[in-house]
């Protein structure tokens, strides 16, 4: 698969470890790369006739995407409408308490320039922690979702099944918030609890392969076409891949903006109305899905890898456990730490029994966990985005809302990442690969963290002025109220608060879709929903992570919360680049490792096939 940054394919590099045929040296360049006119002019296997030639010169483009794929993508629309349609509400939900003569938490018309629809008020931190559950069980339970595809029902059947544990979900919610429920807090908190583990282990199953299933959608193979206005170029299926996750994230976003008639429902017409048009909305993701059932490329379930892995993986650092833990850390990063658990690195008839795979799955599961270890630092990363619906809502609440919804002002976080995708897809990345600028997966994660960061020092320094504006200074601004209980904002626009939301979203364009992208284009076939389930775990990671904070949690300490993500996040962003500078030069060989035909893979393409020779030949294909 190509380096899915460039659009002229990169100097190809010659690697006598994976070659081994027979190849003049004499034009192996100084830098390592080489040029044999017979290897220029051969045809790459996996393409349809296009040469390394032809890489090297013509102008490299996404192909486009199959109609199966746009109707995944309407799926997930409708998906996240009803999931930010939710949460969105639930800080408020939660926090404050039913306005005065509500039985809704409605705002009675005559206070709506200024007032705050409530429901269940506990508070800010119980707000805090039961959000915060919510955001850990939907980002636990893609391993439930995972495994059942990769290993009983396949991705499609999966998605349907957990669909309907889903809508469920949404129904006992908007039971939660019926006026008679509401008139019983500890009924009304019960059901809420209840209706988040329901909605999360059905949003979390879906959520795990979702992802994978639009991206599998597209099926086409490195080709050369001329364009109508005369151009020769090539359809690249690595950039194809990029543009997919692109479009699906905007999907993502279309549906958190969709959202946006939540708040209103919410402050006009109480919260079981807010609910139930959601409920109605996620009931056309199992339609669609079930509508579109022959169009899909479906992939059967290739039964569970995750023993051989663990073997494999135990086999590996047999050698490697130390009391001396620099030794242990040298061995793993050593270029041989995975040659004992291949069946290669043993004299023929005496590989151990318990050997069962190939050397290609060997390089699989080290593929797989190169993976996982970048998903790893991206938990600091989701500590950022966790302020977007909870800590800036709570913010902006304390400030001049001149008629509009507090929770209304964080739809511009989906708002700006629906502006900045077309953007990045249409303007910025093409004028880096016209300049050969490799902006790859890592840089673009790296990138995404020092952009959260500066989000969250713009809110810290906004935190800051709000403490000095509200009349009632650091002492809890959202809950500063006249002796009649009507809300005393700060003289402060709450449309200043778009800063740290629009700083994030165009954070989660750089490293939110890159994660995708970067767990589909690393995983092997059989652990695509695995891998999936690992990036997206990082979410729930963060969520617990996020405890550990609750002190600063606090309304009078968000100055220091915020400082604090920024500063890690920065500093996170940095380490994370010098970590994997070295993975991020050999992007183009870690995503063809695994494409080709293994024992097992039955129905495969054996035309996808790829050995050693290819990616040396053209690691600018695919």
């Amino acid at each position: 698969m190509a380096d899915i940054k460039s659009t002229a394919a990169p100097a190809p590099v010659y690697d006598e470890k994976a070659d081994n045929r027979d190849v003049d040296t004499s034009s192996i360049h100084k830098d390592g790369s080489f040029s044999d006119v017979h290897d220029l002019d051969a045809v790459l296997e996996g393409s349809e006739g296009v040469t390394q030639r032809d890489l090297d010169t013509y102008r490299h483009v996404a192909d486009k995407l199959p109609l199966s794929a746009w109707l995944v993508a309407f799926a997930e629309f409708a998906e996240r409408w009803t999931y930010y349609g939710t949460t969105n509400l639930y800080s408020n939900y939660i926090r404050a308490s039913l306005p005065p003569g509500s039985r809704t938490g409605a705002v009675p018309i005559a206070d709506r320039a200024g007032g705050v629809a409530g429901a269940l008020g506990q508070g800010q931190q119980k707000a805090f922690a039961l959000r915060t559950f919510n955001s850990f069980w939907v980002y636990v339970t893609p391993w439930v979702g995972a495994i059942l595809a990769d290993t009983k029902w396949g991705r499609y059947k999966t998605i349907m099944v957990f669909s309907v544990v889903c809508l469920a979900g949404h129904i006992i919610l908007v039971g939660s918030a019926t006026p008679s429920a509401l008139e019983n807090q500890e009924l009304s908190v019960g059901l809420l609890a209840l209706s988040i583990l329901v909605m999360g282990l059905g949003a979390g199953a879906i959520k795990a392969n979702v992802s994978p299933l639009i991206a599998e959608q597209y099926t086409g193979r490195l080709r050369k076409e001329v364009l109508p206005s005369g151009e020769t170029v090539i359809y690249t299926p690595a950039l194809t891949i990029q543009t997919i996750y692109l479009y699906f994230y905007a999907a993502v976003n279309c549906g958190s903006a969709g959202a946006i008639s939540a708040s209103f429902l919410a402050r006009d017409h109480g919260y079981w109305v807010a609910f139930l048009v959601p409920t109605a909305i996620f009931a056309l993701v199992p339609l669609v899905m079930a509508a579109g059932k022959k169009t899909y490329v479906v992939t059967p379930p290739r039964g569970s890898i995750l023993l051989e892995t663990i073997r494999v993986m135990r086999m590996a650092m047999a050698p490697a456990w130390s009391i001396n833990p620099r030794h242990t850390i040298r061995t793993i990063k050593g270029k041989g730490f995975w040659d004992v658990a291949k069946p290669s690195y043993y004299p023929e008839g005496q590989v151990p029994a318990h050997i069962t795979w190939d050397d290609e799955f060997v390089g699989e599961v080290a593929r797989t966990c190169n993976a996982c270890a970048v998903f790893l630092f991206l938990p600091v990363f989701w500590l950022c985005y966790s302020q977007v619906d909870g800590n800036l809502a709570t913010m902006a609440s304390a400030m001049r809302l001149d008629g509009t919804p507090n929770d209304l002002i964080q739809n511009l976080n989906p708002i700006s990442i629906l502006i900045f995708i077309p953007i990045m897809d249409k303007l910025i990345y093409p004028t880096l690969r016209r300049y050969k600028i490799n902006f790859s997966p890592i840089k673009r994660i790296f990138t995404g963290f020092l952009v959260a960061g500066i989000a969250m020092m713009y809110a810290g320094v906004l935190q800051h002025f709000l403490f000095q504006k509200s009349p009632c200074h650091d002492n809890e601004p959202s809950a500063c109220t006249t002796a009649d209980d009507k809300p005393l904002p700060a003289n402060i626009s709450v449309w200043v608060v778009s800063g740290p939301y629009m700083l994030v979203g165009l954070s989660e364009v750089f490293a939110s879709i890159t994660s995708l992208e970067y767990a589909y284009t690393k995983a092997p076939k059989r652990m695509k929903s695995v891998v999936m389930a690992f990036s997206q775990f990082q979410v729930a990671f963060s969520s617990a992570l996020n405890f550990a904070f609750t002190e600063l949690n606090k309304e009078e300490m968000f100055g220091w919360l915020f400082g604090t993500f920024g500063i890690l996040s920065v500093v996170t962003g940095c380490i994370f680049l010098w970590t994997f500078w070295d993975l991020d030069q050999r992007e183009s060989a870690l995503n063809v490792i695994g494409t080709g035909k293994r024992e097992g893979f039955e129905g495969e393409d054996p035309s996808m096939t790829t050995t050693p020779t290819s990616l040396v030949k053209s690691s600018g294909g695919a």
